[in-house]
């Protein structure tokens, strides 16, 4: 009887996640990131919003990464996932982190930027050209952090062979540079980080700057870059610094409904100003930088609810 239960219970799952052709909108996961990060805590915010105000259910997932992420939208085992536009990139076009292109997704909405930060100690350190020969922590090796170093170390005409890397995470990164083991460290995230505010607190922080020379050449070879800028007092530093910063997007798998995709969009963005005290990220959310995605297209629900507020999406 316990294993005929069971089968049934199974069995009701599996309509309940394929009714209506595909991926349904009554059962969208949502893949997020780690239980102490930004992606997971915002998404299941998120999530428990839309399944309790626009129709549908969504249920955020602890993730592990961009890359997982979307390989998890390939596998089926999510229909919706967070992940950094320049990985969305690198998996749409078959490069860097993926063997093969990946198309069975597209993009919902960019919801908030994540910004390159090269961090030192050494005040003498002001340009990226000023990193040639100094120890740089450059992210995990094959993670979008590495990547993103080494598209701005090539901007300069640097290799990762001009300096001496080391392959730390954000916490692993401040502690080397407390501890004078490194010069200088890439740390890809909302400013301002967790580990480079508490490295503030006993250290005077530096940011190095971008020249606006240099953000034009990124721009144009890497269009998933965007230029922004980090105010002085995010760490105390000297002056405001110019960088560029990847975004944190929103994905869904191509099968899931157009209602679907377009009731949580129009949740996402109508419902924002008035749902910054569930989380601050809504403060950063905008219509346009939303519909700013150009490397992947647009779900036709998503296409559709932009275009209502007059934006014109890549499709």
């Amino acid at each position: 009887m316990k294993k005929f239960m069971a089968l049934v219970l199974s069995l009701a799952l599996v309509i309940a996640m394929t009714g209506c052709g595909g991926s349904s909108s009554a059962n969208l996961r949502f893949v997020t990131g780690g239980e102490s990060g930004t992606y997971y805590a915002f998404g299941s915010v998120i999530a428990q919003h839309a399944t309790n105000n626009a129709g549908i259910k969504v249920v955020g997932v602890v993730g592990n990464g961009s890359q997982k992420n979307v390989n998890e939208l390939k596998d089926g085992t999510a229909e919706l996932a967070f992940c950094q536009s320049d990985v969305m990139a690198y998996a749409y076009s078959g490069t860097n982190l993926f063997d093969a292109p990946i198309k069975n997704f597209s993009t919902v909405a960019a919801l908030y930027t994540e910004q390159v930060q090269i961090v030192t100690l050494d005040e003498n350190i002001k340009t990226v050209a000023d990193l040639a020969g100094k120890k740089v922590s450059i992210g995990a090796a094959g993670s979008g952090v590495y990547f993103n170093a080494i598209d701005i170390l090539g901007a300069y005409g640097l290799t990762e062979n001009d300096i001496e890397p080391t392959y730390q995470s954000f916490g692993d990164s401040a502690d080397a540079l407390k501890d004078g083991q490194i010069d200088a460290a890439f740390i890809v995230a909302g400013a301002p980080t967790t580990a480079v505010t508490d490295l503030s607190t006993t250290k005077q922080v530096y940011l190095v700057s971008l020249d606006a020379e240099h953000v034009a050449g990124l721009l144009a070879s890497s269009p998933y870059y965007a230029e922004c800028t980090i105010s002085a007092d995010t760490y105390g530093m000297p002056n405001d610094v110019t960088t560029v910063g990847v975004g944190a997007v929103v994905l869904v798998r191509n099968d899931v409904s157009e209602d679907a995709v377009y009731a949580l969009v129009k949740d996402i963005f109508d419902n924002a100003a008035d749902l910054v005290s569930s989380h601050a990220k809504y403060g950063e959310l905008s219509l346009e930088y939303g519909a700013s995605i150009t490397s992947v297209p647009y779900h036709a629900g998503a296409a559709k609810y932009f275009e209502e507020k007059g934006y014109t999406v890549a499709k």
